[in-house]
């Protein structure tokens, strides 16, 4: 795998292979077919995959990171819906980590005697990165339902033609007459 990962980087010369992503898009001529798609992450993660593909091994599942910039790596290279809900539930934890780093801060500033605007701002983004969290832990399952069934369009309701041109007699001109 680290040969793969290597052989990729080395399009950059003398970059490290965690320091190098990948972008894959279609060419133009197939994009509409392809739904305009594309994707892109950390050569690593790539190589992992394609050395795994290659030689018919099994895929490392190895747990999310932590580090925001890492998990939003890691949400760029998935389509899985179950890979795609954990990565909303590590950011979910994410969120509540810095709603206790914000609740710290907040009282610091009260311990410090910091201006009330700072202690209350730091308040009100302690109880947003709540409820940041909260919903997430609400929509996240969505991830992993099957999507709906799509209803078929309603038909539009069509009139007689005999009933269509009356009404349209009916109607008062607004018009001039010549």
């Amino acid at each position: 795998m680290h040969d793969v990962a290597r052989a990729l980087a080395d399009q950059i010369p003398g970059a490290a292979p965690r320091d190098v992503t990948v972008t894959f898009a279609v060419r133009r001529q197939a994009a509409a077919q392809h739904h305009y798609r594309s994707r892109g992450g950390p050569v690593t993660v790539y190589a992992q995959a394609l050395h795994a593909q290659l030689y018919g091994l099994p895929t490392d599942d190895q747990p999310l990171p932590a580090a925001l910039d890492a998990l939003l790596q890691a949400a760029h290279t998935t389509d899985d819906p179950e890979q795609q809900s954990a990565i909303l539930q590590q950011l979910t934890e994410q969120l509540r980590n810095a709603a206790e780093i914000l609740q710290w801060a907040r009282n610091h500033a009260h311990w410090r005697q910091l201006p009330s605007p700072a202690w209350e701002w730091l308040r009100d983004a302690t109880d947003q990165m709540r409820a940041l969290a909260d919903g997430l832990d609400t929509v996240r399952p969505a991830f992993t339902a099957e999507p709906p069934t799509l209803a078929a369009p309603p038909q539009p309701v069509r009139q007689p033609i005999g009933q269509k041109a009356a009404a349209t007699n009916a109607a008062p001109s607004t018009g001039r007459h010549r």
